[in-house]
């Protein structure tokens, strides 16, 4: 198992570009990857990376040897949920990722009670509102809120949540109430936005008489959190675009309030996204109908107290 655990160490190592990031995500310490990076140079007989004090790069030699050695790691990942298909014990470690307001309310607390169920498989989750490379990052399952453009990935629809435009009444008497979108764009409204590096839009999209429209939004806050411009919406600093689970409890005590109701967002697919390998593993599945249910449950107990 010593040979098989330094390929797997080395495959992260190539797929993340960093021997520490890499060490970090197999829970090793950057000596212990190292060494583990060693011994399989010294049995190759070969170089595998190219290093400088800033990067790691594969050499020709390691990038050969990643391609078979991430098939050899598939065919194993395969080999096992074939056995614990027959088993019935399920077992593993399966890396998630979810949305940082979706993750905290929803996949977060909900994996105790899955381990408890399953107490031979290991999550490790990881919640980021930026856009995650699900392949060169070893995902197995990420939770999304939006559309799924990769076509390697397989994706299980969940549900499809309400998105609606809100802000805190605060602001809504110092700069007044929207009555069209076209006011959104007018300089007159600050709009929260949030953005990273690589973000695909820039614009809201809006209901209006003749179908959704692109409305170039702007305002002086933007954030990669999006439970930050809820606590700037909160703080009556402007105007947010969320899906409507994740404010309701804020409408329910009027801390926030709902503008343009003739004008929403269109509603945005939650989904469960993962790669095609993934498919016939049993403790991929079982999380993905454990985590289905009870996200349908809980946004349905969230909404229906409306």
């Amino acid at each position: 198992m010593a040979y098989l655990d330094n390929i797997a160490v080395f495959v992260r190592v190539v797929e993340l570009s960093n021997l520490s990031a890499a060490g970090r995500d197999m829970r090793l310490s950057p000596a212990v990857a190292s060494n583990r990076i060693k011994e399989l140079e010294k049995y190759l007989g070969v170089r595998l990376f190219n290093r400088t004090t800033r990067q790691l790069t594969p050499t020709e030699h390691g990038r050969v040897f990643y391609e078979g050695a991430r098939r050899v790691l598939d065919a194993v990942t395969e080999a096992e949920a074939a056995v614990s298909a027959l088993s019935g014990k399920p077992r593993g470690t399966i890396r998630v990722t979810a949305p940082l307001g979706l993750g905290r309310r929803l996949i977060a607390s909900g994996i105790p009670e899955f381990r408890d169920r399953y107490p031979d498989i290991e999550v490790r989750l990881r919640l980021s509102d930026h856009e995650v490379d699900i392949m060169k990052e070893g995902i197995d399952v990420a939770f999304r809120l939006g559309t799924l453009e990769d076509s390697s990935l397989r994706l299980r629809p969940i549900l499809e949540c309400e998105r609606v435009l809100v802000a805190a009444p605060a602001y809504l008497e110092t700069h007044g109430e929207p009555a069209t979108p076209d006011e959104l764009v007018s300089g007159r409204h600050d709009c929260l936005m949030l953005r990273y590096p690589g973000v695909k839009e820039h614009f809201w999209s809006l209901k209006t008489a003749s179908g959704y429209g692109k409305f170039d939004v702007r305002g002086p806050y933007d954030s990669d959190d999006g439970d930050v411009l809820t606590g700037w919406a909160l703080s009556g600093r402007g105007i947010i675009n969320k899906p409507r689970f994740e404010v309701e409890p804020f409408l329910r005590d009027w801390r926030l309030k709902v503008i343009l109701p003739d004008n929403p967002p269109p509603p945005i697919q939650l989904a469960a996204v993962y790669p095609h390998r993934n498919l016939q593993d049993p403790k991929i599945r079982l999380l993905l109908d454990f985590m289905a249910e009870r996200c349908q449950r809980q946004i349905g107990e969230i909404m229906k107290e409306r």
